[in-house]
């Protein structure tokens, strides 16, 4: 017996198989969502899946590569002619490795901005004119408060965020006499096989599960940005508000990047 206490029938998210993806893939279909599930990792979608069947929605799997415009297309047609168009699509699908100056390689950072920022990039080309189309839709973006401002060993990373963050304020504005609904997901520190590679120390480390029900509680609010947690993304926006070079020294203080090894 489905849950109809979300607004949503049907859920388009990618990045699906670990971290942040899963927990909401498995949020989502606990509360009665059919999830179209999609992720690199085929087996684990596959296993998400089969997990499903207890529960009082279903989760189920589109193996796809973002970096893949062409896939990304038939992926949604396919996702269109089995589960209809759905009402909600979030794009969570990214990844992160350190790019510290130390040993700074710009392939390193052309892989990172090539999944994260063109990679979105694809998902939107594919749903926008459906949802224009239609005068109706609801795209979540999921980014980072390292978006914000610079973090050590996160040159790649933060500005591949940088970059979501501004994209999708820019297509929000393109789309503001419309009745479609674009809202950017900015997380903190959430354990992942992704944070678990900081060298650094992470404070308010959140668990998977926190920030999908942070996620599922934002994406039915009105906000245009979603951002956890609070006591993290209050301190992120402060810090924002900075003179570059004051910014600097604090952030080398806090993270002992001020000390030479």
């Amino acid at each position: 017996m489905s849950n109809h206490s979300l607004p949503w029938q049907s859920v388009w998210l990618t990045g699906a198989s670990q971290g942040i993806g899963l927990a909401l893939a498995e949020a989502l279909a606990q509360q009665g969502v059919t999830v179209c599930a999609s992720a690199r990792n085929e087996e684990a979608l596959q296993a998400l899946a089969r997990r499903s069947r207890l529960w009082s929605g279903k989760v189920v799997a589109y193996p796809l590569d973002i970096t893949d415009s062409s896939a990304v297309a038939e992926t949604l047609v396919q996702i269109e002619v089995e589960q209809g168009l759905p009402q909600l699509v979030i794009f969570n699908a990214g990844s992160h490795h350190p790019t510290p100056a130390t040993r700074f390689q710009s392939d390193e950072v052309r892989q990172l901005l090539e999944l994260n920022v063109m990679g979105t990039c694809h998902c939107l080309e594919a749903i926008l004119p459906r949802y224009i189309q239609h005068n109706t839709g609801h795209i979540a973006v999921v980014a980072s408060l390292a978006g914000y401002r610079g973090l050590p060993s996160a040159a790649g990373y933060g500005a591949s965020k940088a970059a979501l963050n501004n994209l999708l304020e820019a297509l929000a504005i393109d789309l503001y006499h419309t009745d479609i609904r674009l809202q950017i997901i900015n997380p903190g520190f959430v354990r992942t096989p992704l944070t678990d590679r900081n060298a650094f120390p992470m404070p308010f480390l959140m668990e998977p599960e926190q920030a999908a029900a942070a996620i599922i509680h934002g994406l039915q609010s009105g906000r245009a940005e979603i951002r956890f947690p609070r006591r993290f993304a209050l301190l992120m926006g402060l810090l924002r508000l900075l003179p570059a070079g004051l910014y600097r020294y604090l952030i080398a203080r806090a993270t002992g990047y001020d000390r030479a090894v």
